[in-house]
């Protein structure tokens, strides 16, 4: 008896890409790149800013096209020239800023663009509702589907996203720093929610600077560095040491590379401080010149108010505020940066840059009245000399001081943050979360960066959420606990188990 051959090839991946290359103007973002991801299966992708990783997702969304290469679907070359190309094929992106209409309900965004009508031609609400909430199940959203999105945490947000990538039977959802505005609590949930859709049989392309979640979620590893492919790790040889190492190209064997100095004379003085967000507490504390102050707790507990109120973002109640011995009135931050107080904002992009503006004009905003000519023509002179200062001293990878800042990693965004403020010559440096949303090449620069000024005898004050941070980054640390300075731990005092005690009120103090 003759049959037919068996066919015991194996299947070809889900979604893959080869040899991809993407320029822009003045940069290679990616070069030569291969990836693929199989049905049901976790891959990372990760790399330092710029590797490379969001452009080469949104070349897969269809947000992008390729100069060069071919990504297939299925094993079949397939071209996604749009978001609803790539829709179609089963690929959903979710961005780590969030698409949502916060004045819709649920159901309205899940379907938002693609609302099916009634025979009248009119929004057919009811079936909205209920093919809504099979969505939201998936996701484990118990809420009515005529909830606003606007009343929800980020959290909840975040898995509406989820909902309505799966309401298009997506196959491959993208996953862009999913955590990176999430609580502890809602990052478990989401882990659940991951796990729960590859055993669905769903592809999962998650993109993340947290190595641990890295670790803890991933099959495998693809690796980018400097928009090429840098390797691949297995699931059995995923480990932090190894993935730090091939993002960076070298051991990073003194990540927090720390002198011990004695620090001066009190740069920064607060007694009494009253926040309008906690006007029922007083906050007192004083940091020196040249040490490196972190500032703990959790989320709520009214840190980055505090670095506002100090900066006269949002003006004391009561209070006083000294900088080097000398009472400062600070009502505006006007008044803080004439006190020579700097603050590099959490949310850079909102209220540390002009995205639209060069890394020059970046640089020199804080500096226009002082370098004036005439009291009040701009100074060109002056401000190519305080880029090409900046660039040079803090290492900002850009091709020309004339590149938009947008176009910037975010490390090197981060970079021209701190480096407008740093040609003021500030005494006290404030700064809040100083290494969200970068990657470790770039965190180590800023604690470089970190160092040297603290060395040179400014006072800094950071408020971070990353415990390793501020273990061993601070000098001396500060810790929050709803509105109130509840702890106050030396170098050698510090452990995340001493930080958490007072973190959760169990100690008060100021």
């Amino acid at each position: 008896m003759t049959g037919f051959p068996l066919d015991n090839s194996p299947a070809p991946p889900l979604l893959e890409v080869r040899g991809v290359s993407k320029s822009f103007p003045g940069v290679k973002a990616l070069q030569d790149v291969s990836m693929h991801v199989g049905r049901g299966e976790v891959l990372a992708i990760i790399g330092e800013n710029g590797a490379g990783k969001s452009t080469l997702m949104k070349i897969l969304a269809g947000v992008q096209e390729p100069d060069e290469g071919q990504v297939l679907v299925d094993g079949r070359p397939v071209r996604i020239d749009s978001v609803l190309a790539g829709m179609r094929l089963g690929v959903s992106l979710i961005h780590q800023e969030l698409n949502l209409a916060d004045n819709l309900s649920i159901g309205a965004n899940i379907y938002l663009g693609r609302e099916p009508r009634n025979a009248l031609g009119l929004i057919a609400r009811g079936r909205i509702d209920r093919d809504a909430v099979v969505h939201m199940r998936k996701v484990g959203l118990d809420l009515p589907p005529r909830t606003l999105v606007g009343d929800l945490s980020i959290g909840r947000q975040q898995m509406v996203e989820i909902a309505k990538a799966l309401s298009t039977d997506a196959r491959v959802l993208i996953m862009d720093e999913p955590t990176s505005s999430l609580t502890q609590h809602e990052t478990e949930q989401l882990f659940a929610v991951v796990k729960d859709l590859r055993a669905k049989g769903i592809s999962i392309v998650y993109i993340s600077h947290r190595l641990g979640e890295v670790k803890e979620l991933a099959d495998r590893v693809v690796v980018l560095r400097d928009g090429r492919n840098a390797g691949e790790i297995p699931r059995a040889e995923i480990a932090h040491e190894r993935m730090v190492k091939m993002m960076v190209g070298r051991d990073i064997a003194r990540f927090y590379d720390r002198t011990p100095h004695a620090p001066g004379a009190p740069a920064l003085e607060v007694a009494g401080l009253v926040t309008p967000a906690h006007p029922r507490h007083a906050l007192s504390f004083s940091i020196r010149s040249g040490e490196i102050v972190g500032m703990a707790g959790l989320v709520g507990a009214g840190r980055t108010e505090m670095l506002q109120t100090v900066f006269g973002v949002t003006p004391a109640l009561a209070g006083e505020v000294r900088v080097a011995g000398r009472p400062v009135t600070v009502r505006t931050p006007i008044d803080a940066i004439r006190a020579g107080i700097a603050l590099v904002p959490e949310d850079r992009k909102q209220q540390g840059l002009v995205l639209e503006m060069a890394v020059r004009e970046n640089g020199s905003l804080p500096s226009l009245k002082r370098d004036a000519v005439a009291g009040a023509f701009l100074n060109r002179g002056a401000e190519r000399d305080i880029a090409a200062e900046m660039i040079r001293n803090l290492n900002v990878k850009t091709p020309t001081d004339r590149q938009v800042v947008q176009f910037l990693s975010g490390g090197n965004q981060q970079k021209v943050v701190i480096g407008k403020w740093l040609a003021m010559a500030p005494r006290v440096l404030l700064l809040d979360e100083p290494t969200r949303g970068v990657d470790v090449g770039a965190k180590q620069e800023i604690y470089r960066i970190m160092v040297q000024l603290a060395a040179g005898g400014v006072a800094i004050l950071f408020v971070s959420s990353d415990m390793e941070e501020v273990l061993n980054m601070s000098d001396r640390t500060l810790v929050m606990h709803e509105g109130r300075i509840t702890g106050e731990l030396r170098r050698d005092e510090l452990s995340e188990e001493a930080i958490m005690h007072h973190a959760t009120g169990r100690t008060r103090a100021a």
